[in-house]
């Protein structure tokens, strides 16, 4: 398979497979495809491993693309403002990613859930006590909202972020949640009561324009109803 992404901030990744070469989506995320493309539609990996994906913030359901009768082109765009990042996957190079950032992959790429070991980084962390692991090995198609920071984190060094910022760690890193210090800094400062913190060693991708705080800062200038 052969790839090049397209667009600044409105992106989509262009997919040039060869024939019997198969890519896997969620559904609602094939933007256009050459006519000789077969979808199939199922719950990959059987029912367990679905049910997973649905508690991570995907569908219970996956697309499989193969091209048939010769190469194919298929191309997957991004859902919101950002960025596609492509990040080759293999045993010790797994990754861990925030709800629904997960956009295509070849087949070999294993999709399922990753649950936070503790308490507080899933209850306060940002993404959830669910978060979603990419393992196998293959090519995956990341979305990330916004632009792309990437930090390289060495043992036991850590970052800082506020929550929802992280897009994409390394499996090696580990996240957990630190509260905000001073009663005035919590109550004034406008920057919530957790931050989330990274720790390596490992790869940590951040975003600069998470889903949550375009919706915070619109939700003031819709229309009220009255009820």
């Amino acid at each position: 398979m052969q790839y090049k992404i397209i667009g600044d901030s409105l992106p989509a990744v262009i997919c040039d497979v060869n024939e019997g070469e198969t890519l896997i989506t969620e559904k609602g995320a094939m933007s256009w495809m050459s006519s000789n493309m077969v979808m199939e539609t199922t719950a990959t990996g059987g029912f367990g491993k679905a049910l997973g994906r649905m508690f991570s913030g995907d569908s219970f359901f996956q697309n499989k693309y193969s091209s048939a009768g010769g190469p194919g082109q298929i191309a997957f765009a991004s859902s919101f403002p950002g960025s596609i990042r492509a990040i080759e996957i293999g045993p010790g190079k797994e990754v861990v990613v925030q709800k629904t950032a997960f956009l295509a992959s070849e087949e070999s790429v294993q999709l399922s859930v990753f649950f936070q070991k503790k308490i507080g980084s899933g209850l306060f962390g940002g993404e959830g006590f669910i978060m979603q692991k990419l393992s196998g090995k293959g090519m995956a198609f990341i979305e990330i909202d916004g632009s792309v920071q990437e930090y390289e984190l060495q043992a036991g060094q850590s970052i800082i972020a506020d929550t929802g910022y992280l897009a994409v760690m390394d499996a090696t890193c580990s996240m957990d949640i630190q509260m905000v210090k001073g009663a005035k800094n919590i109550v004034f400062g406008g920057e919530g009561v957790f931050n989330t913190v990274i720790t390596g060693p490992g790869k940590v991708i951040l975003q600069t324009m998470p889903v949550h705080s375009i919706a915070n800062a619109i939700i003031p200038y819709l229309p009220q109803t009255n009820s």
